[in-house]
């Protein structure tokens, strides 16, 4: 590890800024030492692989999807300095990981998360608010009876689903990707239920923008009462309001009856109706009352930004997890432990993207994330292990330009539509199951 991170350190001396900086430069190491302590986890000895190594194992797991992950501690040079001369087995590194609590992982990207998407949502503010938006999905954990008993899965009259599922609800800055917040529970927990959690979380000066799934009357109200926070949703089909004034064609001031133990019996709120070519008529709510300061077209573009938190969630399955079935843990511990790494994994590589959008003067979202993932790996694999030689600098230097104009997408086509659909038929088949394994009675 320290190897790889004076490697890194070399890049940033000498490529800054003209290249991507390394991952490392993102984590102080204070920050982990910070979490290890927090969550009551110390080295006492010089273990082969100690907790701080193990961290960044888990962040690498999602990083090289497709390595075992003997082959991980390898590429991230992880082993101790004075005892590398024999491989590390894999037992050793499964034990390894057993003794890091997943809580570490979870503080670490808390922390971090906080920091970086609060920096990266404030650089570009829309009318003054930092823009987020939420959305929840269900990742695939192994089929372990374990996991399955932990997290359960989908229920049908054919059965249960072939893998055990995480419920996911995460909370991003939209016009970075950036993960603000991050929670999952077992299969069966609500997305509102998970989304609760998040509230506090959102900083003042902020709009966030939700699926209609998440469009509870009191969970609002109180969102609305915490601060200076906004929130931007489309109207579920019977959500019902009387109308108080019409602020301008297509756009009403709205009140909702509101019938909870607690809070008043009124809301007033913003309705903005509005039809895009080969979509039905919408109606989108908001808490921004005022017509002139938040003009109602802007809204609408504003509200079909929320479909970068579905981009985002298919960069981590399509590419950083490479279209895998499941994660690869098959114990509960292990698979919390995981998704926090995931978590982290992927905020680095966006912060990254960030780095060379704002070096190719374009918005983050036009970098591509498969090239600029595929980027990085390619720089650890070039770095371990050996320190950069100062001739080659400036060979380097026009190397990682050329990448980074490859890194930069065309501009969106907004008037393409892709409406939901199945994909690939269920199939007919029983499912497949694991074998217990018998016990061998003495």
């Amino acid at each position: 590890m320290a190897v790889l991170k004076q490697d890194f350190s070399d890049v940033a001396n000498f490529a800054l800024p003209d290249s991507l900086h390394g991952l490392l430069q993102h984590l102080d190491p204070s920050l982990i030492e910070e979490a290890l302590t927090w969550a009551g986890t110390t080295t006492i000895r010089r273990r082969r692989l100690p907790a701080e190594q193990v961290v960044w194992l888990v962040i690498g797991m999602a990083l090289y999807r497709r390595e075992p992950i003997e082959r991980v501690v390898q590429l991230l040079d992880l082993a101790l300095p004075d005892r590398k001369d024999t491989l590390m087995a894999k037992s050793a590194v499964i034990q390894a990981r057993q003794r890091l609590p997943h809580d570490v992982l979870a503080y670490l990207f808390t922390v971090t998360a906080a920091e970086w998407s609060a920096r990266s949502a404030d650089a570009d503010r829309w009318r003054g608010l930092a823009v987020y938006g939420w959305d929840g999905t269900t990742m695939r954990v192994p089929d372990s009876t374990e996991n399955r008993e932990t997290f359960g899965g989908q229920r049908s009259q054919r059965g249960d689903s072939g893998y055990p599922q995480v419920r996911v609800v995460a909370a991003m800055a939209l016009r970075s990707h950036i993960l603000s917040a991050f929670r999952f529970a077992d299969y069966h927990t609500g997305e509102v239920t998970l989304a609760r959690e998040l509230w506090d979380e959102m900083p003042d000066d902020s709009l966030a923008i939700f699926d209609r799934n998440f469009l509870v009357k009191r969970d609002f109200i109180r969102f609305e009462s915490a601060g200076n926070k906004h929130w931007l949703s489309r109207s579920k089909s019977n959500t019902k309001w009387a109308v108080i004034e019409h602020l301008g064609k297509n756009e009403d001031l709205v009140v909702l009856e509101v019938d909870e133990p607690g809070f008043p019996t009124t809301w007033e709120l913003r309705a903005i109706h509005y039809k895009r070519k080969g979509f039905p008529r919408s109606t989108l709510l908001t808490s921004l009352l005022d017509a002139k300061k938040y003009p109602a077209k802007e809204l609408i573009a504003m509200y079909h930004e929320r479909w970068e938190t579905e981009i985002g969630y298919d960069e981590v399955k399509t590419h950083l997890l490479d279209r895998e079935e499941a994660i690869r843990s098959r114990s509960p511990e292990g698979v919390r432990q995981e998704l926090w790494g995931i978590a982290i994994a992927y905020n680095l590589i966006r912060l990254e993207m960030e780095r060379a959008a704002k070096e190719a003067k374009v918005p983050p979202t036009r970098i591509s994330f498969m090239a600029a993932m595929a980027l990085i790996k390619d720089e650890i694999g070039r770095l371990r292990g050996a320190g950069l030689a100062l001739g080659t600098i400036p060979a380097r230097l026009k190397h990682l330009r050329q990448n980074l104009k490859r890194l930069v997408l065309p501009e969106r086509r907004t008037e393409r539509a892709y409406p939901r659909a199945v994909k690939i038929k269920m199939s007919n088949y029983p499912r497949k199951r694991p074998t217990p394994r018998k016990r061998r009675v003495k």
